[in-house]
């Protein structure tokens, strides 16, 4: 058997764990925190419990694809709820729009708006079903994706200007600027600019179109937990509070790695650790060539986020499942976020109220949420120990007297603020990226880091930084896609059946 570690817990570590161990291999995953699960993490406090990172699923079929891959069955392990509208959103004038993946519904909205943009949405779903037929259907987002990859798909890229930015696209079938956040705030939740990040990500749409958008009873780490009892099921180990102090590397090669002071070897090691914290902290720079520290730094990396864990004794029906709130600035706000990096007057926010689907996160009459507010990383000047409070009483402010959330603050029994500060200290997470490496065009698909070190043999990458990116089933295409490289690299059976279908895939393009 060949000994793998996994440093961290995340999704994607997760995935990776299971899909080694399912092949035989002994894997050992190290965990910084007392709890796995990484950015989906969970804390509970009073009655109330918080999913602390993702809140939704899309793609079930990915997950289901993870589960069959250690022959088990997704339905034995989870219970997935559907959502309809998937998510609520308003905008600054008073207007609404419940979003769903119906196609009548949608379009009969969207004429209050603007007639002809409905009479498109059609044609955009068409145009987004084939970016989704790519990444998805045809496995380009679950296999490394060298130059030569790249190569190959560039001329279907052009074809469906991928390559454009995805507001650019969006413009082209929509109006109304209702219309044309709606459809291209997507790559939002990967951590990317809709004005800069390419359109290959507005097949996210499409995604949820298909596949639905769900949540669990539980909370999203039932997720973690599902994934956790399938790992240990086929013999995995985990070890929490354990840290990862440096990866081992002699002759360019991974051999192990040290936790508390102690040794552990390997045959290979799969980091789920921040793409930045991987490289900065965990490997000795004597061993990096490619990815130098100014190399790793000079990238940019995604936005931040505010995040705001509310427990309150009190409900709030206007609120569905998944709420967004909207400032009456897109595009200058995000520039603020991305390219100012500054805390901005104004700004847009989402909600998660699970209790609307899972009265159990919260004791009863009550509400359990988080509010997530995109704001710059830590490359902007903002102190977040003077600014914590005055933001966080800002925005409880404004819920409650201008968006209508009467008696919010004084129904409050549990608060609990998150930082970009958090998720450096916390989740190591470079100048508190929330995302890892932006998804802009310059650092996509054999752009991104790859799921395979080019520095250090037998080190591998998982995760929202390397190929294809961000979000839950991003994450989890990732790990196949870094399963395929170990396998070929270490000779067994699926090195013949990975090289077949990669060649397959490649000769459609």
């Amino acid at each position: 058997m060949k000994k793998a570690i996994v440093v961290g817990s995340g999704f994607g570590g997760l995935a990776i764990a299971i899909r080694l161990q399912a092949k035989g291999y002994d894997v050992t995953i190290f965990e910084k925190n007392e709890m796995i699960g990484g950015h989906a993490y969970q804390f509970k406090e009073n009655g109330y419990t918080f999913d602390m990172g993702p809140s939704l699923i899309t793609a079930p079929n990915i997950i289901n694809k993870l589960f069959e891959t250690a022959n088990r069955k997704m339905e034995d392990y989870l219970e997935l709820i559907e959502l309809d509208p998937f998510y609520r959103i308003y905008f600054h004038d008073g207007s609404v729009i419940d979003y769903s993946g119906y196609a009548e519904e949608m379009k009969t909205q969207m004429t209050k708006f603007n007639e002809q943009d409905a009479e498109k949405y059609d044609e955009f779903m068409e145009y987004v079903k084939a970016l989704y037929k790519v990444v998805i259907e045809d496995g380009l987002g679950s296999m490394p994706f060298d130059l030569q990859t790249m190569i190959k798909f560039m001329p279907a890229a052009m074809k469906l200007n991928a390559l454009f930015p995805a507001y650019t696209n969006v413009a082209r079938f929509f109006k109304d600027p209702r219309h044309r956040f709606l459809f291209s705030f997507h790559p939002l939740f990967i951590g990317g600019s809709p004005f800069s990040a390419p359109s290959v990500y507005l097949m996210i749409p499409y995604l949820e179109k298909v596949g639905g958008v769900s949540f669990t009873n539980g909370g999203m780490y039932s997720v973690v937990k599902a994934f956790e009892k399938v790992f240990l099921e086929l013999g995995g180990t985990i070890k929490t509070n354990s840290e990862v102090e440096k990866i081992l590397v002699e002759d360019k090669k991974a051999y192990g790695i040290r936790s508390n002071e102690k040794f552990y070897p390997a045959d290979l090691v799969v980091s789920n650790a921040h793409f930045a914290h991987t490289y900065l902290d965990l490997v000795e720079k004597k061993d990096r060539k490619k990815w130098t520290d100014k190399k790793v730094k000079n990238l940019d990396y995604s936005m931040s986020s505010f995040l705001l864990y509310i427990g309150v004794k009190k409900q709030y029906p206007q609120l569905l499942h998944h709420t967004l709130i909207l400032s009456e600035r897109y595009k200058e706000l995000v520039k603020d976020i991305f390219s100012r990096k500054v805390l901005a007057e104004d700004f847009s926010m989402y909600l998660h109220v699970p209790t609307r689907t899972d009265s159990s996160m919260a004791p009863e009459g009550c509400e359990s949420m988080y509010v997530l507010i995109p704001v710059p990383n830590l490359e902007g000047q903002t102190d977040w120990k003077t600014e914590k409070l005055k933001f966080a009483n800002k925005i409880l402010k404004f819920l409650e007297e201008d968006f209508g959330l009467d008696g919010l603050r004084e129904n409050i029994e549990v608060l609990k603020l998150y930082t970009p500060e958090d998720f450096k200290t916390q989740r190591n997470n470079y100048i508190g990226s929330a995302w890892g490496v932006e998804p802009k065009l310059t650092q996509t698909a054999s752009f991104r880091p790859h799921n395979k070190s080019e520095d250090v043999s037998n080190l591998y990458l998982v995760g929202a930084s390397t190929h294809p990116g961000a979000g839950v089933p991003g994450v989890l295409l990732t790990a196949e896609a870094t399963e395929k490289t170990i396998l070929e690299d270490f000779g067994t059976f699926g090195y013949e059946k990975n090289e077949r279908q990669k060649v397959e895939i490649l000769a459609n393009y």
